[in-house]
């Protein structure tokens, strides 16, 4: 007989990015399948390389409060600012367009997939009555996405920062989304992949944090840390 995990919060809320969705097959794959084809051919490895930088870079515009997804102006210009960290550290030629060109593909509905361990690990969580949520820095496209992707439904509370005006980690974006599901800290989780947005803040409000690290870049993390979410049910359990 199969064991099923009672889940003991009421309400669990996740990321977007690199947590439920990802640039398909994959972000490395897709920006070099961009150069190449704009006649810059680079490696898989060698993107996944330089893309080092881009963890700092949403640091970055953090501390100094550059909400960067509350207007298209804003989206472009900070992504054009990570693309040209990309296409200096990859020795690409500037100014010829390669940053828009990047940013249409990367804005693109149909560059995008949900992981496949996410269909099951939000049916089992619906399962058991839990209210489930977004809270997510992402553009307002990202409500379109979950709906070409067929679960936006599943997620009755969405906190997207680029509809909302605030980002993370400001502590108002979390508590705006227990305030919407009705639900105090203690009967909160949440499940993101940046130690830094998605484990530290919710975790100083009181909320339950998992850290979802599918590309195994944080194993000296000491919290609840997983590689798939088909370990979700138990450490939620």
């Amino acid at each position: 007989m199969a064991i099923i995990n009672v889940v003991r919060f009421k309400a669990v809320f996740f990321d977007a990015g690199e947590t439920l969705v990802h640039p398909a097959p994959s972000f490395p794959e897709l920006f070099s399948g961009v150069l190449t084809r704009e006649g810059h051919p680079r490696t898989d490895d060698e993107v996944r390389h330089a893309s080092a930088a881009i963890s700092e870079r949403f640091s970055e515009a953090a501390k100094a409060n550059d909400l960067w997804t509350t207007s298209p102006e804003r989206s472009a210009k900070f992504w054009g600012s990570v693309y040209d960290l990309m296409i200096d550290a990859l020795d690409l030629p500037s100014g010829n367009g390669l940053r828009a060109t990047l940013y249409a593909e990367f804005t693109d509905l149909s560059n995008y997939a949900l992981f496949d361990d996410v269909p099951p690990a939000l049916a089992h969580l619906r399962s058991q009555g839990v209210i489930l949520g977004i809270v997510s820095n992402f553009e307002p496209w990202l409500e379109d996405l979950l709906g070409a992707l067929g679960v936006r439904e599943a997620f009755p509370v969405r906190v997207i920062s680029g509809r909302e005006g605030i980002e993370k980690p400001d502590p108002h974006i979390y508590e705006l989304a227990m305030e919407r599901a009705g639900v105090t800290p203690a009967e909160s989780a949440y499940v993101g992949d940046n130690p830094e947005f998605d484990v530290d803040p919710p975790a100083a409000l009181g909320m339950f944090p998992v850290l979802i690290d599918r590309r195994n870049r944080h194993p000296e993390h000491t919290g609840t840390r997983l590689t798939h979410l088909d370990q979700l049910a138990k450490a939620l359990a």
